[in-house]
């Protein structure tokens, strides 16, 4: 089972982020996401734009849904989403709703268990609510605001056994991952890595970062994530989820 990496365009211009997402895929990545800032930005014609660029690439929409869930689904599916997130601490009700829009327009629902007062059972509860990944997220904010208060940063990795141990579905580890971090995700058992801030996208201005050689960079880290093995076997065929 090979695992599979995704970038997050966490942009604010939508040329930006096609011009960052075709170093991406030329690098190797598998899946684009349109993060959130480039949602809150370009809106659905930022969607629209990335699915003609790239007719035939999974595109994650992360809109964050807590509400609204059939509708939010059904707009982001027929932009040209593949994938959409619903947040775990949305009402049980917002998470069916985003799931059945998810089989009625033919698209995947990752839940993300983001705040969730246990990271763990906040993966079950969107398991069982029919969600096809977890997101195992600590946010931007969590982490620097402890960060300022002269607090450990909490990271993805602390619990990221027991989350893939938790649920039968594959598990993305997101939220200030170096890279070697990232690259060990699969070794946990979560097949879906994601790059985003701070490793290609510069964390505090949301612009393509100017650190470092992207396309080497990235190049690197695919190589090295897709070379390993999934340590994690699924109750379903992997080529639903990468359908």
């Amino acid at each position: 089972m090979k695992p599979i990496v995704q970038i997050s365009l966490d942009l604010t211009d939508i040329e930006e982020g096609v011009n960052t997402a075709h170093v991406a895929l030329q690098a190797g990545v598998d899946w684009l996401e349109v993060g959130t800032p480039l949602v809150l930005a370009e809106g659905l014609h930022g969607v629209r734009r990335l699915r003609s660029e790239f007719p035939d690439i999974p595109l994650v929409v992360d809109l964050k849904t807590m509400d609204g869930g059939y509708l939010e689904a059904e707009m982001m599916a027929k932009a040209g989403a593949t994938h959409v997130v619903v947040m775990g601490r949305a009402h049980a009700e917002t998470i069916k709703c985003v799931v059945q829009a998810g089989r009625d327009f033919g698209v995947k629902v990752m839940g993300d268990n983001l705040a969730c007062d246990s990271m763990i059972d906040g993966a079950k509860f969107l398991e069982d609510l029919g969600c096809d990944y977890v997101i195992h997220h600590i946010g931007y904010d969590e982490r620097r605001g402890l960060v300022a208060q002269g607090l450990p940063c909490p990271s993805p990795l602390d619990q990221l056994t027991e989350v893939v141990e938790a649920v039968n579905i594959p598990v993305q580890a997101v939220g200030g991952l170096s890279i070697d971090q990232a690259i060990s995700c699969p070794s946990y058992g979560a097949p879906l890595v994601v790059l985003g801030a701070p490793l290609t996208i510069d964390a505090d201005s949301f612009k393509t970062s100017s650190s470092n050689d992207l396309p080497s960079v990235l190049r690197t880290i695919c190589e090295n994530i897709h070379s390993q093995q999934v340590k994690k076997t699924y109750k379903q065929p992997w080529s639903f989820y990468q359908s």
